[in-house]
């Protein structure tokens, strides 16, 4: 099971062209996907702004594609601040098995509490496992919202839809700007 699912991550990462967009039109698209996202977030949540303000830093993923049949993967970019300056991108690829089916898009938000927390994210190899928990935006989430190990995670429906009863992780690679 294990060999399968480095397949289809190594698969993911194939899919997934680059860590950070290439051309200078590719970041300003990006750029404009995340700020759209954390906007429509702190309308979910007007909360989220200061839980934000008060880290040490963040990472956005305005669209991530999931999808699967029994074995599933997901990719997206992001890019990654400290304080509130762009420092670099990001690129999540996710694979999972178990029982799943569907695809679906989602907005994720990576929030650091520490330096130390944020460094660790920007080594290049850093991973969630499957006990990784996230909150979904709704009214107040933020506000009530607790770090785990320095992290807290926050993701938002963009739409689709996926039944899932499945097991696996995200992995991270970091790329500066």
């Amino acid at each position: 099971m294990t060999r399968l699912m480095t397949l289809v991550v190594g698969l993911l990462m194939l899919y997934g062209c680059s860590t950070a967009p290439r051309t200078d039109n590719e970041k300003a698209g990006l750029r404009d996907e995340v700020t759209a996202s954390l906007s429509q977030m702190g309308r979910m949540d007007t909360s989220l702004q200061n839980f934000l303000d008060n880290a040490h830093g963040y990472a956005v993923f305005p669209s991530v594609g999931k999808g699967g049949i029994i074995i599933g993967g997901a990719w997206g970019q992001g890019e990654v601040y400290q304080g509130k300056i762009l420092v670099g991108y990001s690129e999540l690829t996710q694979a999972t098995i178990g029982f799943q089916l569907g695809g679906q898009s989602y907005a994720q938000v990576i929030v650091f509490q520490t330096p130390e927390a944020l460094a660790a994210f920007k080594s290049g190899n850093y991973t969630f496992s499957a006990n990784a928990s996230a909150v979904a935006l709704k009214s107040g989430a933020a506000a009530a919202a607790e770090y785990q190990n320095g992290v807290a995670i926050f993701t938002m429906p963009n739409g689709g839809a996926m039944f899932e009863a499945s097991v696996g992780g995200q992995k991270f690679s970091y790329l500066p700007k």
